[in-house]
């Protein structure tokens, strides 16, 4: 039986759990393919302490991923290292070699993944990234294949598993996000530098990748307005509760007809939703199409093994390409070429909004803020208020009736000027549209 040759570069936790799939699953991968995927080289700056599968038999051994990019045997290069400088300079390697790419490097993707795909083209190689987004979710080939004919109108995701592990747990536990971000980290969810997830970095680069292949636009990380979970509290749960809402991190991404609306921000969502019943480290994604109307996918966004299944399957399908012969390479981005139009401001969506106050409390607090609304054309649905004890620090909602972002944002910023509040007011779209 014929093979095709692969070389791995990382051998974190995604190239670990990569690894041992090929060697505890490779039977059931030859069968599905009719020929072996054999792994002939690995790379990992650490590589004489890493364990490699006996199965997998003989593997050269090499800190210096030129060693592996330049192998002669390489047919594939799975690049699992991360980042946006060495990993660049892998894949440009990996091109000028004419050795086709897997990858699970979303940030790289999101930055410069088009550029990256028309040099992988012009070299006559492929080009996989599943593993990049919901690594164990099969979304990619969703969009790119399974829902194809459709026309996508909104996708909205939980696309960050450490933000909605933190958020579902201090809902049920009512506990400051300080502490249960601390216990993220002692579980391995969370980096000791945990900006990337809790300011929404990690799902902004998600939601770039997928909302390029629900639409076919050209977009960047700076595209899409970004706001992460840090100024979440438990109070904000209790409301939320008497609202029949709960607060997910949503990635969303809709169709007005001004153009596509993106933004990474927490949200009110109802209860009554699927995506509410999303709980701890799960990613999920529900998209809306013109014709074949919703879709729901859910499952671990990340892990080693969860994540190692989406590279050893892009791995099987780029081998399949190879042992083919075929010059006709379906896009990792499910479109042709991607339009160049920008995407539209987020201050011309409309919604529903919270907002929450901390306040010294005074007589008039209520008519004032009001006012402001009321100028700004903004129409109040309810005021919340919980028993406090501290009048000098009390918290309070008041949930507005749909309206522009534009219109919430100046209200917002003219309430933050007066002298009776504590910090400039908490305001979080309510989604109806899920």
């Amino acid at each position: 039986m014929e093979e095709v040759r692969v070389g791995i570069v990382g051998l974190g936790n995604v190239g670990s759990g990569t690894l041992a799939i090929l060697a505890e699953n490779a039977e059931q991968v030859a069968l599905k393919l009719g020929f072996r995927l054999r792994v002939v080289a690995v790379c990992s700056r650490s590589v004489g302490s890493k364990a490699i599968p006996a199965a997998l038999g003989p593997v050269f051994k090499t800190t210096d991923w030129r060693e592996v990019v330049t192998h002669p045997e390489v047919q594939i290069v799975a690049e699992l290292v991360g980042g946006t400088t060495v990993a660049a300079e892998i894949l440009n390697a990996a091109i000028e070699n004419r050795k086709s790419i897997v990858t699970a490097n979303k940030e790289l993707m999101a930055s410069c993944g088009p550029e990256i795909w028309e040099r992988a083209i012009q070299a006559g190689i492929n080009l996989a990234m599943e593993a990049s987004v919901c690594g164990g979710i099969p979304i990619h080939a969703v969009l790119r294949e399974g829902i194809s004919g459709d026309r996508v109108m909104a996708l909205y995701g939980i696309l960050n598993g450490t933000c909605n592990y933190i958020l579902t747990e201090m809902e049920k536990r009512e506990v400051p996000l300080e502490e249960m971000l601390a216990e993220a980290q002692r579980l391995g969810y969370a980096e000791a530098d945990p900006s990337a997830d809790i300011d929404g970095f990690d799902a902004r680069s998600k939601l770039v990748l997928l909302a390029a292949l629900a639409f076919g636009e050209k977009l960047t990380p700076s595209d899409i307005f970004m706001e992460g979970i840090r100024r979440i509290t438990p109070v904000d749960f209790r409301y939320a509760r008497q609202l029949q809402h709960t607060i997910r991190l949503i990635c969303g991404a809709r169709k007005i007809p001004e153009g596509v609306v993106l933004s990474v921000r927490p949200a009110l969502i109802p209860v009554s939703t699927i995506l509410a019943g999303v709980q701890g480290p799960y990613n999920a994604v529900w998209v809306k199409g013109k014709y074949g109307e919703d879709t729901f996918y859910y499952g671990w966004g990340a892990g080693a093994l969860p994540t190692g299944v989406a590279v050893v399957s892009d791995l099987m399908r780029v081998a399949r390409e190879i042992r083919s012969g075929s010059p006709e390479r379906v896009s990792p981005f499910a479109h042709e070429r991607l339009g160049e139009n920008q995407p539209v401001s987020i201050t011309l969506q409309r919604s529903a909004y919270y907002l929450r106050f901390r306040v010294d409390d005074r007589p008039g607090i209520i008519h004032k803020l009001a006012g402001i609304l009321t100028n700004k054309n903004i129409s109040v649905e309810a005021v919340l208020q919980e028993p406090c004890d501290n009048r000098r620090d009390l918290p309070f909602v008041i949930t507005v009736e749909q309206t522009s972002e534009q219109s919430i944002r100046e209200a917002v910023a003219e309430m933050a000027r007066l002298d009776f509040m504590r910090e400039a007011p908490l305001a979080l779209p309510m989604e109806t549209a899920l």
